[in-house]
């Protein structure tokens, strides 16, 4: 963040140079400093959430306040954020890796620090959601800016429901044909698959993967299972704990994906009944307008965030391991809720379907749409910055 802050300068020479300049600087969440930027040029800077009004609520409140966590108790007391609507309530160890290394006075975390809180100082703020998914979230963030310039144009996600071989290529291509997952999907009945898949720069130890193999063979349920491929720089690659044996044994059942998944064409297809995820926003809105119940094991980030407003408030999800990566979970407790996910939880079922109507209705002319028109037009008013040439 803070080398990328050194872009302010060559931007404003830009900018104060350009005949007809922009009229508003439009930023992510993580580029805090163009807040200052943007009041130097006299110019409004909207704010870009990638994630929802929740997690950026829970986020800002944390920055902010700085809650002290009890290190003798290995952060597993609780800590409730009273200020937010619900005041939901974490084991501090879960919302606190977003700061554990935090330095009062130090200049990098103090930059860092500033940035995030400059984000509610924006003129507007644009999140990747929807209004019926997170309405109180977001009359709250509209509080705490002080104005209703809050905008949802999510979940930003293909919507040609008619088409299922479409964006199979999202954020990177299969590894496996995608034809071929959608034949072995056509195989299986309506809602018997369990789809697993922990996103694209997550890992399970080595331990929780053995237990994760243990449980989807003893469950008895249909089931994809995706592992990381070996050629991800840094990242930690899970093929190698996946044993032929184990393949071998699920044959019938289980199809594993060795590399990047079509994570949204699986997702809607009429076969798939269960997701077993890390709570990644992206893979929570991808699974709500899939209109498929989840099976939370967040594991860093904001995903315990996440995993409570798709458990304890929307009641669209099953806790499924709630550990992160700190402890082993027991197989056999993870084989029963995985047999269990695609043979009730029926008014789970029942909450996701209403939320997926809800999703699709946002993005076809209902708030999500009307918000992106409203914002087109707000840009649109803008007046020419003073000193442009």
């Amino acid at each position: 963040m803070r080398a990328l802050s050194t872009l302010s300068d060559p931007i404003a020479q830009w900018f104060r140079s350009h005949p007809s300049p922009p009229v508003a600087i439009v930023s992510d969440l993580l580029l805090g400093w163009t807040q200052h930027l943007a009041s130097d040029l006299g110019v409004p800077r909207i704010v870009f959430w990638s994630s929802g009004a929740f997690a950026a609520s829970t986020i800002q409140c944390q920055w902010r306040d700085l809650p002290k966590v009890d290190e003798s108790d290995d952060g597993n007391s609780t800590f409730s954020f009273l200020k937010l609507p619900n005041c939901p309530k974490y084991p501090c160890w879960q919302i606190t890796n977003h700061y554990s290394g935090y330095t009062a006075g130090d200049p990098d975390w103090e930059f860092f620090r500033s940035s995030l809180l400059a984000n509610h100082q924006s003129w507007g703020a644009v999140f990747n959601s929807f209004t019926e998914l997170e309405r109180v979230y977001l009359d709250h963030v509209k509080k705490e800016m002080g104005h209703d310039r809050v905008w949802t144009v999510g979940p930003l996600l293909p919507v040609d429901d008619d088409d299922r071989m479409v964006s199979t290529n999202r954020g990177g291509s299969s590894s496996v044909p995608t034809q071929e997952v959608i034949s072995w999907l056509d195989s299986k009945g309506n809602g018997s698959v369990v789809y697993v898949c922990f996103g694209s720069r997550w890992t399970l130890t080595n331990q929780q993967v053995e237990v994760l193999q243990d449980a989807l063979e003893r469950s008895g349920v249909n089931f994809i299972l995706v592992v990381k491929g070996s050629d991800k720089g840094h990242l930690a690659s899970d093929i190698s704990l996946i044993s032929k044996e184990f393949e071998d044994r699920v044959v019938n059942r289980g199809f594993v994906i060795k590399g990047w998944a079509p994570q949204v064409v699986i997702l809607r297809h009429q076969a798939v009944g269960a997701f077993v995820t890390h709570c990644g926003w992206n893979s929570v809105l991808e699974g709500l307008a899939a209109g498929v119940m989840m099976l939370t094991w967040p594991l860093g980030a904001d995903q315990f965030i996440n995993a409570n407003l798709l458990v304890d408030q929307l009641g669209v999800a099953v806790r499924f391991f709630e550990d992160g990566t700190r402890s082993i979970p027991n197989s056999a407790e993870l084989a029963r809720l995985l047999a269990e996910s695609v043979g009730g939880c029926k008014s789970r079922r029942d909450r996701v379907m209403e939320l997926r109507d809800a999703t699709s209705k946002a993005i076809k002319g209902g708030s999500s749409s009307i918000d992106l028109d409203e914002l087109v037009k707000k840009l649109h008013g803008l007046p020419e910055p003073a000193n442009a040439l």
